[in-house]
């Protein structure tokens, strides 16, 4: 049986002595695919005393936290997204700063501590600045999962060293774990959490069960007993139950969902009129279509019947018009501007009208640099697209580039893109896996140390060499690259030994571009496509590289030549010496 996340939420503030509560604190408990693509967030946060205006600060904290992380996109990391709103709120806090009192006076102005957990998938997620605090209980302990951003000027005088608000700029922390089913986590203002230990804890949980709510507020009016005069502030999180581990966002997606037969042509279907078939495999069928209701054509993908109880694939298949459907640009796919309710699994893509740069190749076979150029910069247009969030196609190669009537170039087949906020929820959101064709694929991911944009950049790079020579820059050997030494001893070919017409500062480029270690290559699409286009001194000044790197076959050869050579003189030398 499927697991879902579950979990149980109490919190509960009371307010100190002073005439307002500087505390504030919230949570999400999304349901559906907001709860899969997003999680479960609990945050609070801790005004300054000094300032008369700090509880504002904690407020539009925590609330901005709350209402903007859930609008941020699907495709990004959950580090990205949390670390960007809390950016945002940082800098509009300090802005406030900047326009009151508090500019000459930094203890009376817009600034608070904060502290969040987001409970995604099955891992847990934090940030923190500050001193409010995160605890996970222990049967014998509170374990601190935070560190107390404070500066200590005595053992008694001490002060806030970062805070929201307190700057322009803000170092947040962040630390991800994988959770545990039937784990407590504390987060508490050092109202409370100065006053408040395990067993205390563990009796309050004892005593209300399932009500966290009141077990809050029973540790919050604990701290005032004890003598605690500030503001206190309990949250406690219970985790129930942690979802399988391959349930993915992916799911709501298809949930529901009927695998189609193979269909007839012509046959009509989820208001579709099927045209002809336009690619038939093991794993899917393809067909140009055309919607009855308003006469548009559209490419339908179906998956194959014989996969229909493989998840992996599953989740692939319905991850083309996800991505399709996030990525705005003229040079990615686009998904079926037509939406309705659907009774099958099926992709809806937009059909374009040209064909293959693999065909475009065979066409050209010695095109000019600017045509390349042409191709290339469109390409890296799209490719940023996917950049921008956080996406990587893992699979761009001539066969998956189309070129319109008009000449746009468009790049298709996102099944094996690997989306940062999908993978959240896995090991790490670095890509592992090669998806890619082996030719295209760059060397880290052979080696395990996993992709980048950097590795998209290599394909591209590929690409273009290949556009150019209709050969590959290190032959058939990357593929075969198991360890980073096996990488460096890759042998780059000058295209200038394929092409003596193209200028000298190209390799030096594209051998930028294709170095084996992704560092020492540019570093994103755009410096590659401005060094194509203008290049810079370093490439015009660059020195030919030697011999050994150029030709390493021409090389040995020369010196086996000059060695023998050498050895016939030393011999003759020799006879005429006797």
């Amino acid at each position: 049986m499927r697991k879902t996340l579950r979990v149980t939420l109490g919190q509960h503030s009371l307010a100190g002595a002073g005439p307002v509560n500087q505390d504030f604190h919230g949570a999400m408990l999304p349901e559906g695919s907001l709860r899969a693509s997003k999680g479960i967030a609990v945050a609070l946060a801790d005004g300054i005393g000094s300032s008369r205006v700090s509880q504002i600060a904690s407020a539009a904290a925590v609330r901005g936290f709350l209402d903007d992380y859930y609008a941020t996109s699907e495709a990004w990391s959950l580090r990205r997204s949390a670390q960007r709103v809390l950016n945002a709120t940082n800098s509009w806090l300090h802005a406030q700063n900047m326009r009151s009192h508090a500019r000459f006076d930094k203890d009376s102005g817009y600034v608070c501590t904060f502290s969040a957990l987001i409970l995604k998938g099955r891992d847990l997620h934090m940030l923190h600045v500050g001193d409010t605090r995160i605890h996970r209980l222990h049967p014998h302990a509170l374990e601190q999962l935070t560190e107390d951003h404070r500066v200590h000027v005595s053992s008694v005088e001490s002060y806030l060293g970062r805070a929201l608000g307190a700057a322009p700029n803000v170092e947040i922390d962040y630390r991800c774990w994988q959770a545990e089913a039937g784990e407590v986590y504390l987060l508490a203002t050092d109202g409370a959490y100065a006053h408040i230990d395990a067993p205390a804890v563990h009796d309050a949980l004892a005593q209300c069960g399932d009500n966290l709510d009141e077990a809050a507020r029973m540790l919050a009016a604990l701290a005032r007993t004890k003598g605690g005069e500030d503001d206190s502030t309990v949250q406690l999180l219970r985790i129930d139950e942690l979802p399988t581990a391959d349930a993915a966002q992916l799911q709501f997606q298809r949930e529901g969902l009927a695998i189609a037969p193979p269909l007839p042509h012509r046959a009509s279907f989820e208001g579709f009129k099927l045209v002809r078939e336009l690619h038939v495999s093991s794993r899917s069928h393809v067909h140009l279509a055309v919607d009855e209701a308003t006469g548009q054509q559209v490419v339908l993908k179906l998956p194959s019947v014989d996969l229909r109880e493989n998840p992996d694939y599953l989740d692939r298949f319905v991850l083309e018009e996800w991505v399709a459907r996030r990525v705005d640009s003229i040079h990615v796919l686009k998904a079926s501007a037509i939406e309705r309710p659907r009774n099958h699994l099926y992709v809806a893509m937009e059909f374009i009208d040209g064909h293959t740069l693999a065909q475009w190749m065979i066409d050209h076979p010695r095109p000019t640099l600017d045509s390349v150029r042409g191709i290339v910069e469109q390409l890296a247009s799209g490719l940023q697209a996917l950049h921008g969030r956080e996406m990587l196609h893992q699979d761009l190669r001539p066969e998956n580039v189309m070129i319109d009537r008009s000449g746009t170039v468009k790049i298709i087949d996102l099944a094996t893109t690997h989306v940062a906020g999908l993978a959240d929820a896995a090991s790490g959101n670095r890509a592992i896996a090669i998806e890619g064709t082996l030719q295209y694929t760059a060397p880290e991911y052979f080696a395990g140390h996993g992709g980048s944009a950097r590795s998209d950049l290599f394909s591209l790079a590929v690409i273009t060499y290949r556009m150019l020579t209709a050969q590959l820059p290190y032959g058939l050997h990357v593929p075969r690259v198991r360890t980073r030494a096996d990488a460096l001893r890759l042998r780059y070919v000058p295209v200038r030994h394929l092409r003596p017409d193209l200028p000298e500062w190209l390799d030096a480029v594209l051998q930028k571009a294709l170095y084996p270690d992704p560092a020492k290559r540019q570093q994103a699409v755009s410096e590659f496509v401005c060094d194509l286009r203008t290049p810079g001194q370093e490439f015009l000044r660059r020195r030919a590289p030697p011999l050994i790197e150029r030709d390493p076959v021409r090389f040995w050869q020369f010196t086996t030549v000059v060695c023998a050579a050498a050895a016939v003189l030393m011999l003759g030398l020799r006879i005429a010496g006797q």
